[in-house]
């Protein structure tokens, strides 16, 4: 937009800058269809005019497909078949891990482990499984695995086979890449409702939630790795007269092992985080304990069943990882080491069916739910109330909900509607490009058109609140990271297993110290988004240009002037990535917060999933499809930047 040729000098510097532009088009907008829309549909929440009804259809939908799940050609030659053709496979792998035993299963594992990565892991891998045995839970811990074994393999062919496609072609590549981003920036819980309306409730459909959910890692590592491949090592393989598949197979694929073993090991970590989640869809396992005990705040059984889920979690992660890190030259190595692997696994496996110890002896369990409890009780009684001078846990959440959550609660859904969808606009425009901002308007519409406007309004203040809290943390710690080699090296690891901790796991301690509400659901929020902020903080803090540095340094810049005239203006990038971030964390894990009292969206869903009134969770699930859409696409403008567009 030019200048018009009469603006003061001053007027015209100002319109010079593209972000006053944008702000001064949608300042005309607003001015002029703000009043308009205010006479036509009201100034206050979403207009009831401007509401579709779909309870009624999905209700319908639902009816037809409970009516005709048994004899419909539709389920009865295809659905049916998927759905036979999982369960098939999760008993089989299940009944394998049985027949091992546990001897079998954890020799198996860490002799695993110690060939792929090393000894530690090894040792690791042997201790973590002794005590998901020691907590009484290997029986569940199987039922997970068996689950979660044929879901990864399903992700990987899937998202392999996906990124294949990207990674050989362009157009492929730019049709998949958003479909990929919007996947991978939607919690978990919007993709539970859509497979149990054709699924029903069960095994099946949670491994089917698991595959949508994990695959999109795999498929755009494997795009990323085939389409970085050296262009020189491809041009030398063509003169040598190779053909497509000879290429792919003797150059791409090789060349891109180290993307797609992290492919992998994406897939398995998010696998792990939905089939914990999908307990709530019929998923047998460790996630339906924890959902068992949560529903009855019994402390002591969540925590026995969330401990061998962090182990299984760190397990996977280790050894996975050092595969695609090449440390696999820390094991053993050699053509005999799989046979080997192999018999001493099989050896254990007879070993203790020979001693009739197949089984996990009931004799070697230790119960730790009564103490747990014991704990958590006098933590009530104790730490809840009444603490002098700091009051209790139990008065923070009341405060926190009563001084933060409420008033931007109702400060949100106090917005005119209009005015909401306009400050989404700016926001998105001003950090990305119109179509970003179109997007995230059109998503926040949705929202008001399914009717789900005030609820979503209430998830929204919970996500605001809790990004707010995390990253003032994050940025309090991520800066003595970047500025500390010693606090950076003991901080890693701690960042390390937070990393790899599955979402759902964060509601158990919560619970213990807050009971249920909004407040615990948004400090579990804040502890699952704090690492990934502090680690991407303080790594963009670290890149900063040495020489920007030490010329602030000689001109006498203090501490807190490098901060913030060098090191935050010119880690920008890193910031708004960590931002966004900390909006995709803290939305997924205050979704599940419907579980432990956190209400909106989230208690729909469940609501939804346990009455059986799929319409309502259908509803709140595609609300929180367009939330999460929404946030995306207001806190994401790396890209627009990268290219240069949007202005």
């Amino acid at each position: 937009m030019d200048a018009p040729p009469a603006a003061p000098g001053a007027l015209r510097a100002l319109l010079a800058r593209p972000a006053a532009r944008k702000l001064l088009v949608l300042a005309v907008a607003a001015a002029v269809l703000g009043p308009l829309a205010t006479m036509a549909w009201g100034g206050g929440a979403w207009p009831q005019a401007l509401t579709v009804d779909l309870t009624g259809p999905l209700g319908r939908a639902n009816d037809w497909i409970i009516d005709n799940r048994d004899h419909h050609w539709l389920f009865l030659y295809f659905f049916g078949h998927i759905s036979g053709a999982i369960i098939g496979a999760v008993h089989a792998v299940y009944t394998v891990l049985l027949a091992l035993g546990w001897a079998g299963v954890t020799a198996g594992a860490g002799l695993l482990a110690w060939r792929v990565a090393g000894v530690r892991v090894a040792v690791t891998t042997l201790a973590s499984f002794a005590v998901c045995g020691l907590l009484g839970m290997w029986v569940p811990t199987m039922r997970t695995l068996a689950l979660m074994i044929v879901a990864v393999a399903a992700s990987v062919v899937v998202g392999a086979l996906l990124g294949l496609a990207a990674g050989l072609s362009e157009r492929t590549f730019r049709a998949l890449r958003p479909v990929l981003d919007t996947m991978q920036a939607l919690p978990a819980f919007a993709y539970l409702m859509p497979v149990v309306l054709v699924f029903g409730i069960g095994v099946a459909p949670a491994v089917l939630a698991t595959v949508v959910y994990a695959a999109p890692p795999m498929a755009r590592l494997t795009a990323l790795g085939l389409r970085a491949t050296d262009k020189g090592v491809l041009e030398a393989v063509e003169s040598l007269g190779a053909t497509s598949r000879q290429r792919l197979l003797t150059a791409r694929l090789p060349l891109a092992r180290r993307e797609l073993l992290l492919g992998v090991n994406q897939a398995i970590m998010m696998a792990l985080s939905m089939a914990v989640i999908a307990s709530v869809i019929g998923a047998d396992g460790l996630g339906d304990r924890v959902y068992q005990a949560l529903s009855t705040v019994d402390v002591g059984s969540a925590l026995a069943a969330g401990i061998p889920i962090v182990l299984l979690a760190i397990v996977l992660d280790r050894t996975t990882a050092a595969a695609g890190d090449g440390r696999a030259s820390h094991g053993p190595s050699g053509r005999l080491v799989w046979p080997l692997v192999a018999a001493a696994t099989a050896a254990a496996a007879v070993a203790a069916r020979l001693l009739d110890a197949r089984n996990w002896p009931d004799t070697w369990t230790l119960s730790i739910a009564a103490p747990v409890n014991d704990a958590k009780d006098w933590m009530v009684d104790h730490l809840y109330s009444g603490v002098p001078g700091i009051g209790g846990t139990a008065e923070w959440a009341a405060h926190y909900t009563g001084w933060i959550l409420d008033p931007l609660r109702d400060g949100l859904q106090g917005l005119p509607w209009w005015g909401a969808l306009l400050l989404v606009a700016a926001l998105a425009w001003l950090i990305g490009t119109w179509r970003t901002a179109l997007t995230a308007v059109l998503a926040l519409a949705a929202i008001g058109v399914l009717g789900r406007w005030d609820v979503s309004m209430d998830t929204l203040s919970q996500v605001l609140a809790a990004v707010a809290v995390t990253l003032v943390l994050g940025f309090a710690v991520a800066v003595p990271a970047a500025r500390s080699p010693r606090v950076d090296r003991l901080l890693r690891p701690v960042l390390d297993v937070f990393q790899t901790m599955p979402q759902f796991v964060y509601l158990i301690p919560v619970v213990a110290l807050f009971g249920i509400g909004r407040a615990p659901a948004a400090a579990a929020a804040v502890v699952y988004a704090l690492p990934a902020v502090v680690r991407i903080t303080s790594q963009g803090l670290r890149q900063v240009n040495p020489g920007a540095m030490e010329s602030a340094r000689s001109l006498g810049a203090t501490s807190g002037q490098q901060l913030r005239h060098v090191q935050f203006p010119l880690a920008r990038p890193e910031l708004l990535l960590a931002v966004n971030q900390a909006v995709v964390l803290v939305l997924s894990v205050v979704i599940i917060g419907g579980l432990v009292g956190g209400g909106a969206l989230g208690y729909e869903v469940v609501f939804g999933l346990a009455q059986g009134d799929l319409a309502t969770g259908l509803v709140a699930g595609a609300a929180i499809v367009c939330l999460g859409l929404m946030l995306d696409r207001v806190t994401q403008p790396t890209k627009a930047e990268k290219k240069g567009a949007g202005a």
